[in-house]
């Protein structure tokens, strides 16, 4: 028995059992197993090791990962991966414009894509069966060694273009999305944080990083906290942040090729041999896409030699101070909406930061004064903002970074109060349903009955996306309808507001108005309790509330029906993965408003940027 003790006995068994057994271990666990000797060294490198802990990370399917393995190097670059971007599946806000900014991050292809829900009406085949509208805001690609790739999309004067930058970090818990600009010191490892995906590793190395990913600390953030005098890019002015996205972002920007116009993440498909076919068009744009990263414009003409390339994502610093020296001269300046800039191949790159920063340097100590300040909004005059001077210090190049931070934020009724000049997303909480809490999690509908396909008198119902939460208020437990999306023309409700609250432990005695469905069926009811849903109150920002019930159908869905006028809003739950992956895509904003939209606006502003709904039939 001395034989089988301790690592020899591990080692003795099959890969499928010691799979099964790795399950019950953390990845972190399984790197430190592998330190202890090179047998088990050997057993942890297995294949279905590290299949069993991609599987273990449920972000796709146990077919998926075998599709996705096809562009990594091994399982245990997916787990990487994985783990590392998993914190930003879900549902991102932004409080503006007020009809509703919805940011759905999901799988794509080795990437998560994030996608903008469209406000709009609902198409003649209803939820289930017509495309919804959506339009990219960004990707994050794994390449093949599990390291992350930043794609900004947008689009200026009639083309799509991508605007590559690097990951600051991802925090575990995170809860908001900040687009920023970074600068960094190169006298670090060439494109130190992210171009590492490019460089052979060993499989110690990728299995000390796939421990540093499941232990939620990147090394983006380690290499920050070794220069903590900078200046955060939080700590400078509205205007000076904003002009340094436009500056680096105007710098960066690739067009987008037509083999890189194609989908985003496998469409739903009937059968196979199509579905193998998109697969093949993802490998190889996600292929595309990565050389893109690690050449720029080059990405054509680039030929292999002793030096690196130069990386794209960055703007050098040391030619832009020399010429802002010995500046002379305006060339205009940068104007804040992308669409009216000047021809930007007239004007040198020096000249934008020249120019910019001349605009910058006398109010770097005021933020923008158009802008209303909310409650987290930073205020308090000259001393909470920092020179630009100082925030340039601190590197030789900047770049455009997206990180995704953990921040104390308070909310009401599940909506989180916004800063109003921060360039970021929102997280929501999702909470999954459970046995006392079975209306939890996101639900799609429009006002009247049957629910379903518009009608012949209303062609277009303006689709409402509202998510459910719970909350115990005095004694009593409140199932809250927070709308985070309405397809009006003009905005109705304000975001984040509450459509309707009703008391769960209080029963409705109210009959429900209707005997049939929309197939003429009898409808049968489950459930009717007690509530107040949204009504004109003192103004657009401070609505009231008027009694009503909420009733919940045979089939699950819910009627929510004011008391007073009998108007009823139908709802049924929503899979966002399934209807992007059968909707339309649609152009996107000019870069940074299709990141973050600030503009306060009560109407549709993406309705210039997308075609009529009966062209989507």
């Amino acid at each position: 028995m001395s034989e089988f003790c301790g690592s020899s006995f591990l080692v003795a068994l099959p890969d499928d059992i010691f799979a099964i057994i790795s399950r019950s271990l953390l990845p972190k666990d399984l790197c430190n197993l592998s330190l202890c000797c090179k047998s088990l060294c050997a057993l942890v490198a297995s294949e279905k090791v590290w299949l069993s802990q991609c599987d273990i990370v449920g972000i796709v399917s146990h077919g998926d990962l075998i599709e996705w393995r096809k562009g990594v190097s091994a399982y245990k670059a997916l787990c990487r991966f994985l783990i590392s971007v998993k914190p930003l599946i879900g549902i991102w806000v932004h409080q503006n414009p007020e009809l509703g900014n919805v940011v759905y991050v999901m799988p794509g292809f080795v990437s998560v894509v994030g996608c903008r829900i469209i406000p709009q009406e609902l198409g003649p085949l209803g939820i289930d069966d017509g495309p919804i509208l959506w339009a990219p805001v960004f990707e994050i690609i794994g390449d093949i060694h599990g390291s992350t790739a930043f794609f900004l999309h947008g689009r200026e004067k009639g083309s799509d273009y991508f605007y590559p930058g690097s990951m600051k970090g991802i925090e575990k818990d995170c809860n908001v999305l900040l687009l920023e600009v970074d600068p960094k010191q190169q006298n670090h490892q060439h494109k130190l944080l992210n171009s590492k995906s490019f460089n052979p590793y060993s499989e110690k190395e990728i299995s000390s990083k796939v421990c540093r990913s499941s232990s939620g600390l990147s090394r983006s953030q380690s290499l920050l906290g070794q220069n903590e005098a900078s200046v955060p890019f939080s700590k400078l002015a509205f205007s000076d942040r904003r002009q340094l996205l436009e500056i680096v972002t105007n710098h960066v920007r690739l067009n987008v090729p037509d083999l890189a116009s194609g989908p985003l993440f496998p469409q739903l498909r009937d059968d196979m041999e199509t579905l193998h076919k998109d697969i093949v068009l993802l490998l190889e744009r996600r292929s595309l896409l990565l050389q893109m990263y690690k050449f720029g414009r080059d990405y054509i003409e680039w030929k292999e030699g002793p030096e690196p390339p130069s990386d794209p994502t960055q703007l050098e610093l040391s030619e832009i101070r020399q010429s802002f020296d010995r500046s002379s001269g305006c060339h205009g300046s940068l104007n804040g909406d992308r669409g009216q800039t000047q021809n930007t191949k007239t004007r040198t790159l020096g000249g934008y930061f020249r120019d910019s920063l001349r605009q910058i340097l006398g109010r770097a100590s005021a933020i923008n004064g158009s802008r209303p300040t909310s409650k987290n909004s930073s205020s308090g005059g000259e001393n909470r903002h920092r020179q630009l001077q100082e925030f340039l210090k601190s590197g030789d190049t900047i770049g455009m970074t997206l990180h995704a931070s953990n921040m104390k934020l308070s909310s009401y009724r599940a909506w989180p109060n916004m800063h109003d000049s921060r360039f970021a997303l929102y997280k929501l909480p999702m909470r999954p349903p459970r046995a006392d809490q079975e209306y939890a999690g996101l639900w799609g509908g429009t006002f009247g009955w049957p629910p379903g396909k518009p009608t012949e008198d209303k062609p277009g119902k303006a689709l409402f996306f509202l998510l459910l939460s719970y909350e115990e208020s005095q004694g009593q437990r409140n199932l809250i309808a927070t709308k985070i999306l309405e397809g009006t023309h003009y905005v109705l409700h304000p975001n984040g507001s509450a459509m309707f609250i009703v008391n769960i432990d209080e029963p409705s005695l109210e009959p429900f108005p209707w005997d049939t469905d929309a197939d003429s069926l009898p409808v049968n009811m489950k459930h009717a309790y007690m509530g107040e849903g949204i009504a004109n109150g003192y103004g657009f920002r401070y609505p009231g509330s008027k009694p009503g019930s909420l009733f919940v159908t045979q089939n699950d869905l819910l009627a929510f029906i004011w008391k007073e006028s009998r108007a009823v809003l139908t709802l049924q739950r929503l899979n966002l993965q399934e209807l992007l992956k059968k909707g339309e895509r649609v152009p996107a904003l000019p870069s940074i408003a299709n990141f973050s939209y600030l503009t306060k606006s009560y109407s549709n502003v993406f309705a210039g940027f997308t075609s009529p709904r009966q062209n989507h039939v």
